[in-house]
């Protein structure tokens, strides 16, 4: 089944009748029985609720729509991104473990597991993840986890996911995939990956009014993480609240349109951007290098996603560019992304900081880098022409 259509097919009645489910306003549960509650500590007891640190009515109806929309089992919800990433690496490997990782990936990510693994005795090895053989070459004895993002931040590099899930099996590794830049536009799981991963804060819900993370996967796996004793997610904490999962699953039943619309933005403006002579980075563009590989795992009808870079030579120059285009009222220079307005940021001195300034060099990160999350504008016509104004005035076209 397409993903927006598990979406749809999703019916939820509130307690009252309401068309929004309930919301599950608090933080422990009753029982009727003693016996109840120690099956329920035990998992054995389907449909009942213990404490809201280990889930809750609503995170369950978020959760449940997540992994429709995934074609998933099951789905865990998190209070961010990096609660749900940092417990899927702490939950699949264990002191003397190694895991392979896409050398561009988001700062969060990159810095957790090059810096803060290692106090856990867990090792990193950064890999070009469009080369397989750089990727095969990396696994070690004591690898457990292939760890890429469908879409890469801020490089926007393209996994074949197809080929990792091979390699992964071969391996016996587990494929994460963090699908945050290609909501519906793709699906991993059907690819072969094992988890999908998504910061709910971007464009899934799309208001930039909430954080949120989600983990796709097997029952078993999500049981594994909110297991009382020894789930990461469990154990670590990083619990979502009922009322923003509420809030996170409204918004969601919009997110094919959302997508749509942000997909045509974005390659109306990589196509006018690249015409100029920018070096604009955008999967839907024929120049970009892993284009046959986005189109050949794509869910067409929501294209290649809104994302975009684009280079204009300098820190100066993408800082004067980005400050005039926001008094010019056509976005905000912010980090974040998936918002109705177009959010532009430098992400080597952003959201890729915590990467040193030789290794952003050795992946191709220069400092005139301009991350795009092109908006919902209704006219993305007008939106260039005023755009193309403020790049003369700066001087980079």
């Amino acid at each position: 089944m397409k993903p927006a259509d598990s979406i749809q097919d999703l019916q939820y009645f509130g307690e009252f009748g309401g068309i929004n489910p309930s919301i599950s306003d608090a933080s422990t549960y009753t029982f009727l029985s003693a016996k109840t509650m120690f099956d329920t500590f035990e998992g054995n007891a389907d449909g009942c609720y213990l404490y809201s640190r280990h889930s809750s009515p609503s995170n369950l109806y978020l959760g449940e729509a997540l992994a429709a929309m995934e074609g998933t089992e099951t789905s865990n919800v998190s209070a961010s991104g990096m609660g749900a990433i940092t417990s899927v690496i702490m939950q699949l490997c264990s002191a003397g473990d190694h895991v392979v990782s896409s050398r561009t990936i988001y700062g969060g990510t990159y810095a957790f597991l090059k810096n803060f693994a290692p106090k856990l005795n867990i090792q990193t090895s950064f890999v070009d993840i469009t080369s397989l053989k750089a990727i095969e070459a990396a696994i070690t004895k004591n690898s457990k986890i292939l760890y890429c993002e469908a879409v890469s931040n801020p490089l926007l590099e393209v996994a074949n996911i197809a080929a990792l899930s091979k390699i992964a099996k071969k391996h016996k590794l587990q494929l994460v995939v963090d699908n945050t830049f290609s909501p519906l536009s793709i699906s991993p799981k059907k690819l072969g990956a094992n988890i999908v991963i998504h910061s709910l804060t971007k464009f899934i819900n799309g208001a930039s009014d909430a954080i949120g993370g989600v983990v796709c996967g097997s029952q078993e796996s999500i049981d594994n993480l909110r297991n009382v004793n020894d789930g990461a997610a469990m154990l670590l904490g990083a619990t979502m609240d009922s009322l923003r999962a509420a809030s996170i699953l409204k918004n969601l039943r919009t997110l094919h349109i959302r997508i749509k619309q942000h997909s045509a933005n974005a390659l109306y403006l990589a196509q006018k951007f690249e015409s100029l002579g920018l070096k604009t980075v955008y999967p839907g563009l024929v120049s970009h290098p892993s284009h046959h590989v986005f189109k050949a795992q794509m869910n067409a009808e929501f294209g290649f996603g809104g994302m975009l870079t684009v280079d204009v030579g300098s820190l100066k120059n993408a800082n004067t560019l980005m400050e005039l285009m926001q008094n010019e009222n056509l976005g905000y220079l912010a980090v974040s992304l998936g918002f109705y307005k177009t959010l532009f940021s430098a992400p080597g001195t952003s959201t890729s900081s915590e990467i040193s300034e030789e290794e952003q060099k050795i992946m191709g990160l220069s400092e005139g880098l301009i991350r795009f999350s092109v908006g919902l504008d209704n006219d993305i016509e007008r939106t260039y022409k005023a755009m193309f104004k403020c790049m003369q005035y700066v001087g980079v076209v």
